[in-house]
């Protein structure tokens, strides 16, 4: 189904994302405000680490929808559960871009 291979898509896309993101965590160990600014002031970067937020929040919330349909029974709570697992998903990788946009603009 789409939900399958949407997982499969995300999954792989974050083989080379998590890569990106390792690297960049190690560059930026020790640094300071201002080269974390100066880092994230790269397009290619600032672009690859909202790629990467995106996708791995994507690939999270695919994920858990999984679990939810699979091991909650009740209709109800099944129901709260996937609308909060969105939501959940939705806020943190809108917040986390919102955080990458305004370093990388020198804010």
């Amino acid at each position: 189904t789409g939900h399958f291979w949407r997982q499969r898509l995300t999954g792989l896309a974050n083989v080379p994302l998590t890569l990106f993101l390792v690297w960049l965590i190690v560059r930026l160990a020790g640094a300071d405000r201002p080269d974390v600014v100066a880092l994230l002031a790269n397009p290619l970067v600032a672009g690859l680490l909202v790629l990467t937020i995106i996708s791995v929040c994507w690939h999270m919330a695919l994920g858990m929808a999984v679990v939810i349909e699979d091991y909650v029974h009740a209709e109800g709570l099944r129901l709260l559960l996937i609308i909060g697992n969105i939501f959940l998903a939705v806020a943190v990788s809108g917040l986390s871009v919102i955080a990458v946009l305004m370093l990388s603009f020198g804010g």
